[in-house]
């Protein structure tokens, strides 16, 4: 969850945040989810990460079924060549 995705998608391809993300090198965005309700932001957030990684392939899969690198739609220039 972020308030600033294009600079939470920075920290993540430069690999300045711990975590799942660095721990396996993933350096894509392939699903994301908007809303002005932090409450509800952490709640989805909780619930999407309690589910298996078939459920949550299948998430992203109906949304992106090309699995794309969708942090082209939001940074800045100069990460896209990254």
């Amino acid at each position: 969850m972020t308030n600033d995705l294009e600079r939470r998608m920075y920290e993540h391809k430069k690999k300045l945040v711990k975590g799942f993300t660095q721990k396996c090198n993933i350096n894509k965005l392939v699903y994301v989810e908007e809303t002005q309700e932090v409450n509800a932001a952490i709640i989805r957030e909780k619930e999407i990460k309690k589910w298996r990684r078939e459920k949550k392939d299948f998430l992203v899969i109906s949304e992106n079924p090309q699995w794309k690198d969708l942090s082209l739609e939001f940074q800045d220039s100069a990460l896209r060549s990254e």
